[in-house]
């Protein structure tokens, strides 16, 4: 980046002091059009004890140079999976809780069904339905209470993986002076073309909620590419999503999902075929 022609490189925190005046460091930059595309970090929720206790999170999880005894993951989602799998096939314990019901909410029933006893016939342990989570320390464990309806009150580990989502890294960039909008959750408001609340400002990628991959941050930049340079109306409401589970055998998916389709009352026919009956996916060695 610092070799293009006419680019500038700034490192900083970056702040919006008005509409189209940003503040990094010491200096003052003034623009026409401004892109916002700050990424996320992990979401560490405000759960009794947290503080009490030493977690791991999904980017703190990439350091980890050693084999634990006993992982806790919470979270019974993508991150939580990925890394659930892979642990214990190193050789730690492991143990998944979730809030919800059943495993990766967002897909169906049955895909999540079958993730479930894939990963428990590898000595994998879930504790589902753990509606109160509370963290506290036990010498050189960690404890996790439940209150699950099924199961002891609580799981002792030696160590602790938070795997509860992301949330976008828009706490401290000035919005509030600039008029741009954020929802609930934090994520900076946008429409169709991936234009913020004001004029001549953008969102794209992790923080504007509309994708939170690689690729769809990469996407993003090609619907505003597109509208801005080549008068090309590309929107996001059309892009299929596509994305993928890494666990083995890993999941993926493009489009919607059979709860999805049926709640949107469009017309659909479906098919279902299992893995054995797939030439290519059964092993001729014997």
């Amino acid at each position: 980046m610092r070799g293009l022609e006419n680019c500038t490189v700034i490192q900083g925190h970056a702040r919006f002091q008005s509409l189209h005046t940003v503040v990094v460091n010491d200096g003052v930059i003034e623009a026409d059009k401004i892109y916002i595309n700050v990424g996320g970090r992990a979401s560490v929720p405000e759960m009794p004890g947290i503080h009490d206790v030493p977690f791991l999170t999904n980017s703190s999880m990439m350091y980890v140079d050693f084999l634990p005894r006993h992982l806790v993951i919470v979270g019974g989602s993508y991150i939580g999976l990925e890394f659930g799998q892979m642990f214990r096939r190193f050789g730690s314990e492991v143990t998944v809780v979730t809030s919800g019901p059943r495993l990766i909410g967002r897909e169906d029933e049955d895909i999540s069904a079958a993730i479930h006893t894939i990963l428990e016939r590898e000595g994998i342990a879930f504790r589902l339905n753990a509606k109160c989570i509370s963290l506290s320390r036990h010498g050189d464990e960690i404890g996790a209470g439940l209150e699950c309806a099924e199961g002891h009150p609580e799981v002792f580990g030696s160590h602790l993986l938070l795997a509860v989502g992301r949330r976008p890294n828009t706490d401290d960039l000035g919005l509030e002076k600039a008029g741009i909008a954020r929802d609930q959750n934090g994520y900076i408001v946008v429409d169709d073309e991936l234009r913020t609340s004001v004029p001549g400002v953008w969102a794209l990628g992790d923080c504007n909620g509309k994708g939170g991959f690689t690729h769809t941050s990469y996407n993003d930049f090609e619907i505003v590419a597109a509208n801005l340079l080549d008068n090309d109306p590309r929107r996001v409401s059309d892009r299929i999503p596509c994305y993928a589970l890494y666990t083995d055998p890993p999941l993926a998916r493009v489009g919607m999902t059979d709860a999805e389709v049926r709640k949107s009352g469009r017309p659909a026919l479906f098919g279902k075929r299992p893995m054995t009956r797939v030439g290519q996916c059964v092993s001729t060695c014997h």
